[in-house]
């Protein structure tokens, strides 16, 4: 497949069009800021005083770049198991974005957005070590974020994720990832050589078309919950944008996000969805602008209606429409100095079951799992790692991010596909002078990540889930203290940085 370079310029000069390669990339102005409840966005000749601007603006240097990351072959598409066949064509080009982003003290942060299901561990680790080696970037300089698009290859890392494939699709998956891996890398440094003076600003609105999709089920004998639209259940509909301008007035960076499930589309092509075409029309309908898509904690949101090309635009244009309205929102003007923190936390699983246990299910002997529990597939896969002389998981390394922009912006950014009920918690909790952005599917998209209240209740995201992912294998479900011990590492990562800023280190 031939890959296109996106209109864009170089930060500092005219580029001349790329060659057509798998892994095509573009360098231009760039956007970063972090939040924690909104973007912020921003005209700066309308918005922003000369003194705000001078004072501020002034001490960032940002730059953006975009690599085209399409397969250039026909691969078996990640998300929907049903697919029994490898992607026909391309609907829309996949894509990579970086923004990287310096205050006055040297502090860094690149945001790589992808058009990809997932960043497989393996994957951040890989990047995570290149660009430290040959950029100095510190780990917790580096934000890693996944659209979730199920439009996009599989990305299969890990021993348990590649042994239940067949040799050919073995031999692509692999091949892609490395690719995938180079042109990150390759993307982080062009990015970061190409930062100049800009400043940046905050904003948010609103977009409706995401609906919670978990309903209780009325039949007692069937699963507790349902994956069904329920238009009374909590959703996170906030339009967070943060926008980043230079002097060229022509030049522009939107970073947005949305907490809702990339996957209004069925077709069985290379696609980035919703959040695609979100970005599509903004660059389009705003000529010089780069739109880079930041997923929410959308673990338990769908966009509904959904299904069709048509609809997963529809739903694009109307993320795309707030953004807009964002746009023309009172601005907040992000303000230094820029801190950044990155740790983890281990998680526990409930028990996980036993060989016997295990071996009983499979001669369908009676056992404590019922069938939309423990899947037969699952259930062998965890009685052949146990055969192998492997132990189960106990527990997680979760990581948490954490970046502080002064005191107009905070984004959190975590792990795995997070459900809404951490966006809105950490929301209320922090809540105060700094705008707060809750973003989920970042570094390590292993699998759901419940709240206390959907383990309670069960269903597909707390439990039967878990017998679809091969790449971390999950024992069974987490144990309830996943959301405390997740929500107090937040707390414990922004109050460092907070005393940080205090002492001005």
């Amino acid at each position: 497949m031939t890959m296109t370079v996106n209109r864009s310029a170089d930060c500092r000069r005219p580029r001349t069009p790329a060659p057509r390669y798998l892994f095509c990339l573009r360098s231009g102005v760039w956007l970063c800021v972090v939040m924690a409840g909104g973007l912020l966005l921003a005209r700066p000749a309308d918005f922003l005083s000369p003194a705000m601007a001078d004072d501020d603006a002034g001490n960032w240097r940002a730059g953006v770049a975009v690599a085209v990351i399409t397969p250039a072959k026909s691969m078996m598409l990640a998300g929907f198991g049903s697919r029994t066949k490898p992607s026909e064509g391309t609907a829309t080009e996949l894509h990579a974005k970086a923004l990287a982003l310096k205050d006055s003290r040297g502090t860094r942060l690149v945001i790589v957005t992808t058009d990809l299901i997932r960043i497989p561990r393996p994957l951040r680790d890989r990047v995570e070590a290149r660009v430290k080696e040959r950029f100095q970037l510190p780990s917790a300089s580096l934000l890693m974020n996944a659209s979730h698009t199920h439009c996009g290859p599989e990305l299969r890392m890990t021993k348990t994720a590649l042994e239940e494939l067949s040799e050919e699709r073995q031999k692509l998956t692999i091949e892609y990832c490395r690719r995938l891996e180079n042109a990150l890398v390759k993307l982080v440094g062009d990015v970061l050589a190409d930062c100049t003076p800009a400043q940046l600003s905050y904003s948010h609105a609103r977009a409706g078309f995401a609906m919670n999709r978990r309903l209780k089920n009325l039949d007692p004998d069937g699963e507790p919950y349902l994956n069904h639209p329920n238009p009374d259940g909590p959703v996170d509909h906030d339009v967070p944008v943060l926008q980043v301008t230079w002097k060229d007035p022509a030049r522009r960076a939107i970073l947005f996000g949305y907490a809702c499930h990339n996957t209004t589309l069925y077709v069985n092509q290379y696609a980035g969805d919703y959040a695609g075409f979100a970005q599509s029309f903004l660059e389009r309908d705003h000529e010089g602008t780069t739109a880079l898509f930041l997923n929410g904690c959308g673990g338990d949101q769908n966009g509904f209606p959904r299904g069709t090309i048509e609809l997963s635009r529809r739903h694009g244009r109307t993320l795309a429409t707030a953004v807009e309205a964002a746009m023309q929102n009172r601005q907040v003007a992000v303000r230094g100095p820029l801190s950044v923190a990155l740790e983890h936390v281990h998680v526990e699983y409930q028990a996980p079951p036993t060989r016997a246990q295990l071996e009983d299910y499979l001669a369908e002997k009676p056992t404590p799992f019922k069938s939309y529990e423990l899947t037969r597939t699952h259930a062998a896969r965890l009685l052949r790692l146990i055969k192998r002389g492997e132990k189960l998981r106990t527990t997680y390394k979760y990581p948490v991010q954490a970046v502080r922009f002064g005191q107009q912006l905070v984004l959190v950014a975590l792990a795995g596909e997070t459900v809404v009920d951490y966006s809105l918690r950490l929301k209320r909790e922090l809540r105060g002078r700094a705008a707060v952005w809750v973003s989920g599917y970042n570094n390590d998209v292993f699998g759901y990540v419940p709240s206390r209240r959907l383990l309670g209740e069960g269903g597909y995201e707390p439990r039967r889930s878990m017998n679809y992912i091969t790449g971390v294998v999950q024992p069974g479900p987490f144990a309830p203290s996943i959301e405390e011990r997740i929500i107090g590492k937040v707390h414990q990562l922004l109050k460092s940085l907070s005393t940080e800023r205090r002492h001005g280190r």
